[in-house]
């Protein structure tokens, strides 16, 4: 085995990295503290956008102090979008049993005729055998010492992942007579003509798988800011930005949210929160190294 190439740092040489490439650390022991709890290869990323690779050299007055500010804002904002996104999430569970149940069928899941992809069909359901497999909810234990194994609907989505969720609801049919006008019922959006319209099952899907991605990321304390993130929600026609940019980031995803809303009552919560966050880490952090356009609120806010 070949050695690594990069030398390892001790913290007082991690330190010194830091000095040697232009940044002011104020406290010695608030960097001292920060590298031992939170980790210099995780705060790097925080630095990025200061950092020039020519030069390797910081932008002349980048502080450590600064650094571990957007840190700590990028960590509330990580918590605060995976409580509307677990919102979201639940509310997906309920809203797509609610639609599979017009069947009339506890057990739709296991039928492929409902389901547009076969080979999706058999991958959803071996992942969703998986994941009841591992699954203690003690409803699925009842299920099978009660009911020889079967897992009826309701339970069912309870215990399969965001992913396989997401997945799910992509391999719906979307005929007149199927689930998929129920489930898009409850997401009608307001057309340019004023109308309210159903979003197609492309829209809401990637609207989902948007948000799955994003949870996940916040979930495994992933950062998000500036940070591109490669999923691709398709967006209405009123909040698409023009130029497009040219990846996607926190923005995009925030629209998809927006769209996805358990209530009207839940987004003003999140969307006031989010604001408060906002003023709260005030000149530390900048709005477009999240895509955020200047009249990102225009676009967030819900219509009084």
């Amino acid at each position: 085995m070949n050695p690594y190439p990069k030398r390892i740092l001790t913290i007082p040489q991690q330190l010194q990295s830091y000095t040697d490439a232009g940044m002011t650390i104020s406290s010695v022991e608030e960097a001292t503290v920060a590298l031992t709890t939170i980790g210099y290869y995780r705060l790097r990323g925080y630095s990025f956008h200061l950092y020039d690779n020519a030069s390797r050299q910081y932008r002349p007055g980048t502080d450590f102090s600064a650094i571990l500010k957007l840190y700590h804002f990028d960590m509330e904002l990580s918590r605060l979008l995976f409580g509307m996104a677990t919102s979201i999430e639940v509310t997906l569970r309920a809203r797509l049993s609610d639609a599979l149940l017009t069947y009339r069928d506890a057990l739709i899941l296991m039928d492929p005729a409902v389901f547009s992809d076969k080979k999706l069909f058999w991958q959803n359901l071996s992942s969703l055998s998986s994941q009841v497999t591992r699954s203690n909810d003690v409803f699925i234990r009842h299920n099978f010492q009660n009911h020889d194994g079967e897992i009826p609907l309701w339970a069912a989505v309870e215990v399969m992942s965001f992913g396989t969720l997401s997945k799910t609801i992509k391999n719906m049919k979307t005929g007149k007579d199927s689930a998929y006008p129920v489930l898009a019922g409850y997401y009608r959006y307001r057309s340019p003509r004023g109308k309210l319209v159903k979003p197609s099952l492309q829209m809401l899907s990637s609207w989902i798988q948007s948000v799955s991605v994003l949870r996940n990321m916040c979930a495994h304390n992933s950062r998000i800011y500036n940070r591109t993130i490669n999923t691709f929600p398709e967006l209405l026609i009123v909040d698409q930005l023009n130029p497009r940019p040219l990846h996607n980031g926190l923005y995009q995803i925030l629209l998809a949210m927006k769209y996805l809303r358990p209530t009207d009552e839940s987004w003003r919560n999140f969307y006031a929160d989010l604001q408060a966050l906002f003023h709260k880490y005030n000149g530390s952090f900048d709005l477009s190294c999240m895509n955020f356009p200047s009249d990102w609120t225009t676009h967030l806010a819900l219509d009084a």
